[in-house]
């Protein structure tokens, strides 16, 4: 099994940055995707970046493009997630999420296939 565990959130005001990490332990070796995703109250989560864990390929929301940037530290295990520029439609929880399928690997947008889930760590940005 995969554990993760993010942190990073916190309260800022609209324009400014923040950077939250999601380090994974277990069963890593099993990883091919990780990803982030948001929640906002009311509303379905919705995909924010994902990146895979062997070549590093990454993927973005139009939403977030140019605004954040996703990476990760395969020494270390953790998925990094600066982000700048910050308004208040970007107020949610945001889980980091590990897929260890292929299936994960090809549709890396989808939530769905994805089979461990941080506990999620709020981030509010006020206007």
């Amino acid at each position: 099994q995969v554990q993760l565990v993010e942190s990073g959130g916190g309260l800022v005001q609209a324009g400014g940055s923040l950077r939250l990490s999601c380090a994974a332990s277990g069963r890593t070796f099993s990883i091919y995707a990780m990803g982030w995703f948001r929640q906002a109250p009311g509303k379905e989560r919705e995909f924010v970046a994902a990146i895979t864990w062997s070549g590093g390929r990454t993927y973005y929301a139009d939403s977030v493009k140019g605004r954040f940037t996703i990476s990760r530290d395969n020494a270390k295990n953790t998925m990094y997630l600066p982000m700048n520029s910050l308004n208040a439609e970007d107020t949610a929880v945001y889980y980091c999420a590990a897929g260890s399928s292929v299936a994960a690997l090809a549709s890396i947008r989808n939530g769905r296939l994805y089979d461990r889930w941080g506990q999620g760590t709020q981030v509010t940005v006020s206007s």
